[in-house]
């Protein structure tokens, strides 16, 4: 094989890798841009259900609040059992603080949404005759956007389609998902929310090529060996960047943030 045919291959196998993420990131942006489409904040007359207003989603009580992705409000003489029953079980109240998370794959929180979570805490302190303390809600905004825009560049699902197969083969847990489709099984690797990338997907490659099948990529091309530890080689890097980013792949943070 000469130097101009190895070349070819290597940048052969980088161009795959690199299609597969640009699905991937592609995919992220249409599932966002669906939601803020077809969202309406305008109760459905139809359905059955009184209207009233929708409740902000706040973070689970059992992860503490972090100042990158929650808008969180110290609340003073307010006993925190009413704290936690006025904002309901799925509030994130400790210490005196009250904490709504601002930014997740849906995107940011919408700035009337934070104002009227921050309306909703000054309203209950006011009545206890109470002082609430917050970020200012323009500069939380804007490092909210930073960050939403950082993980969309590190948001990468990888996907390994298995052609000829079925899921009846495999056994046992596994850091990854599975799909049937008319033809055989792909493989989902969650980047983000895998608690170690590198290792995750190569146990994906390894039950894969266990299947027998033909393995193909999104568009039904043939992924060999340099193909693969291309893909490989990109899920590294997006786990140190990841990592640079202070986020642990899998982490606490990281599962909230890719929910």
């Amino acid at each position: 094989m000469t130097d101009l045919q190895l070349g070819l291959l290597v940048i052969g196998a980088a161009v795959v890798a690199a299609v597969l993420v640009y699905n991937r990131l592609q995919e992220r942006k249409v599932r966002r841009e669906a939601q803020r489409s077809f969202a309406s904040t305008h109760a459905d007359v139809l359905a059955g259900e009184p209207p009233g207003r929708r409740e902000p989603t706040f973070a689970p009580a059992a992860v503490p609040a972090d100042a990158r992705i929650d808008y969180v409000v110290e609340v003073h003489g307010v006993p925190l059992a009413e704290l936690a029953e006025r904002f309901g079980a799925r509030a994130m109240v400790s210490d005196s603080r009250v904490a709504l998370q601002m930014v997740s794959r849906r995107g940011v929180v919408a700035e009337s949404e934070l104002i009227d979570f921050r309306s909703q805490v000054e309203t209950l302190a006011a009545s206890h005759g109470g002082t609430v303390s917050a970020p200012e809600m323009r500069t939380a905004l804007e490092a909210a956007h930073a960050l939403d825009k950082a993980c969309a560049e590190v948001d990468i699902q990888v996907a390994l389609h298995v052609l000829g197969v079925s899921d009846a083969a495999l056994a046992g847990d596994r850091p990854f998902r599975t799909q049937e489709r008319e033809d055989g099984l792909t493989f989902l690797l969650d980047v983000p929310r895998a608690a170690d990338p590198g290792q995750d997907y190569e146990a994906m490659v390894r039950s894969a090529r266990q299947l027998g099948g033909r393995l193909v990529d999104d568009n039904g091309r043939a992924l060999d060996e340099r193909s693969l530890a291309a893909i490989g080689a990109e899920v590294e890097a997006t786990r140190a960047r990841l990592a640079g980013m202070g986020i642990e792949p899998g982490g606490p943070l990281a599962l909230r943030l890719f929910s």
